[in-house]
């Protein structure tokens, strides 16, 4: 059996973070474990783009806008849900959840979803850097591993 080789390496790749600016403090914490991790591995600052939105529920649309440019190698989406009192937290985690799927999907560009979904605020300061490390940092290594894959993949049937 042949197994693809794909590197880890930045270098080259034009990412774009798409991230929620509700619960704010949670989210810097994120975009700044995915571009630390962008340059760590390789990966040029002038190529790496923030945008922001109002909200996790805003972030699948500008997801597929940055997809259908093809301008980008990956989309990293990163943003924090918390549960509050009411439903509204299961309506939107779903509808995130299966809008940023469907970007990656339908366009193929990779699109790496990067959200907390958490019960408390405690366990989304957790998930970003304290105790179980950055989400945003995996997120923004699978960014890197997926858009070699693609270069890979479409070099192969070049």
């Amino acid at each position: 059996m042949q197994e693809l080789k794909v590197n880890l390496l930045a270098e080259g790749l034009r990412i774009v973070l798409v991230a929620s600016r509700f619960n704010e403090m949670v989210v810097d914490r994120l975009i700044e474990g995915a571009s630390d991790t962008f340059r760590q591995f390789g990966g040029n600052p002038d190529e790496l783009l923030l945008s922001r939105v109002p909200g996790a529920f805003e972030i699948s649309t500008a997801a597929r806008q940055f997809a259908e440019t093809e301008a980008y190698d990956a989309i990293v989406c990163l943003g924090a849900v918390i549960r509050g009192a009411t439903s509204h937290y299961d309506h939107v985690c779903s509808a995130v959840t299966s809008g940023v799927a469907s970007v990656g999907a339908d366009t193929g560009i990779p699109t790496i979803f990067g959200l907390l979904t958490t019960d408390t605020v405690e366990q989304a300061i957790e998930r970003c850097g304290t105790k179980s490390g950055n989400q945003g940092r995996y997120a923004m290594q699978a960014a890197i591993e997926m858009a070699n894959l693609s270069r890979v993949i479409g070099r192969r049937h070049d």
